[in-house]
């Protein structure tokens, strides 16, 4: 059950001072110091996989009650395969080198001076998401090794999941002698609290939501603190006239199928009008086949080639202008065909949340025109979008997936949550 708290600004504070306080400990703590403690809420998280489960049948009949959408409900689940990710993630972490503390860019000046940069945490991180509880493990473990202190407030549908989780991180820092501030939950579900986090400029660096699109429209819009945020994730592959049949067919299916509640699913389909008589059936046959519930919305071009097709009947529809525009988070698929590379990417800019964006093409010169063209935090060659991840990037889990130019871009892992400072030595240089 959520906590009853009477003064939601009088706990914020307290919370925001306990995080600067603990935030500052970090930043001292040796590399050593913060594996130990990853390690140790590895084995207790471990040993506690039951109860944690538990805690998620719990969220999980609730949001079914609460007739949560398919999608919500995919992003709340936890199973045993996706327990032993969040694990393995956490793992993965310890593993990582420690960026803080490395120092790059050493020069001499024509002073006498030496120069250079080191590599700091931001300091207090805030995060507010929804759903996810395995979210509430990454951001953590991320936070702790970047020596950064951590506010964590997840949505109601996951509370159950993320207050278990969180009773082993708090145990863990205690037992590794971290100090217990370093990550907290909110014991409260009260919106009002989102409101205060994101205003607490004296003690909050930087805010990370993480969630549907109105949620971080709220959150950039509210904000008096920096955010790291991407609204959506519309995500498009185009299968250029170049492209090998196998492949275009292989990754459309698993870029569209593999999960629908995830932001880096693919939601359009954008075929080169050369090969589409050919190969979109193939295509859009295949995801169909994936899944008999896929609606597949087509523009005039690519109807024409399908709506006589037995195999896809029931499964078709007319695209309306606001289908290139939309994160379906469903089995939908908005299907368009596309006259050549430039009006790919041309319909990519302008249409695409800049997030994950994929070119099918044997084409060596036209791929390496996809990829300095698409202005998109990750863009592909011949792979699933779906690999847009921090864990599939080597960067062991992710706090989110930025679509920002500044500070940070794509999957944001440890040094997506630290930033750099000027180091100079002397030998009694001064300045003439």
């Amino acid at each position: 059950m959520t906590q009853a708290i009477s003064d939601i600004k009088a706990y914020m504070q307290q919370v925001g001072k306990q995080a600067r306080d603990a935030s500052r400990q970090l930043a001292a703590a040796n590399t050593g110091d913060k594996n130990a403690a990853l390690l140790i809420i590895y084995e207790q998280l471990k040993q506690a996989k039951d109860e944690i489960l538990a805690a998620n049948k719990i969220d999980m009949d609730k949001g079914r009650s609460n007739n949560l959408d398919a999608a919500l409900l995919d992003r709340l689940a936890l199973n045993e395969s996706r327990f032993e990710a969040m694990l393995q993630g956490l793992k993965d972490v310890a593993a990582l080198p420690d960026p803080i503390g490395e120092v790059t860019d050493m020069t001499y000046r024509p002073s006498g001076i030496q120069l250079g940069k080191m590599r700091v945490p931001l300091g207090v991180v805030g995060m507010i998401y929804e759903s996810r509880p395995n979210v509430t493990l990454e951001a953590a473990s991320l936070a702790l090794k970047s020596g950064n202190a951590i506010i964590l407030r997840g949505g109601s549908e996951a509370y159950e999941s993320n207050q278990a989780i969180a009773k082993y991180i708090l145990s863990g820092l205690k037992q590794a002698g971290l100090p217990e501030h370093g990550v907290q939950v909110l014991q409260t579900t009260d919106r009002a609290a989102v409101g205060e986090l994101i205003t607490l400029t004296e003690y909050v660096d930087v805010i990370v939501p993480r969630g549907g699109k109105g949620l971080i429209a709220r959150i950039s819009q509210d904000a008096r603190v920096p955010v790291i945020k991407h609204l959506d994730g519309n995500c498009h592959t185009f299968i250029d006239s170049d492209a090998d049949p196998e492949i275009a067919i292989k990754v459309s299916v698993n870029a569209k199928t593999h999960r629908y509640g995830t932001c880096n699913t693919m939601e359009t389909l954008l075929v080169d009008q050369a090969i589409a008589n050919e190969l979109l059936p193939q295509i859009a046959e295949a995801i169909v086949a994936a899944d008999d519930a896929m609606q597949l919305r087509l523009d005039a071009a690519s109807k024409a080639i399908l709506q006589d097709n037995a195999k896809l009947a029931g499964h078709l529809s007319d695209a309306t202008d606001s289908d290139w525009d939309t994160e379906y988070l469903a089995p939908i698929l908005a299907v368009k065909i596309i006259d050549g590379l430039d009006a790919a990417i041309d319909h990519i800019n302008t249409h695409g949340s800049h997030h994950t964006d994929v070119i099918i093409t044997n084409n060596y010169s036209k791929s390496q025109r996809f990829i300095r063209e698409v202005d998109s935090a990750s863009v592909m060659i011949n792979a699933s979008s779906r690999f847009a991840d921090g864990f599939e990037y080597g960067l062991g889990a992710e706090i989110g997936i930025s679509t920002d130019k500044i500070h940070a871009r794509g999957p944001v892992g440890l040094n997506g949550l630290t930033s750099q400072k000027w180091i100079v030595y002397g030998h009694g240089e001064v300045r003439s």
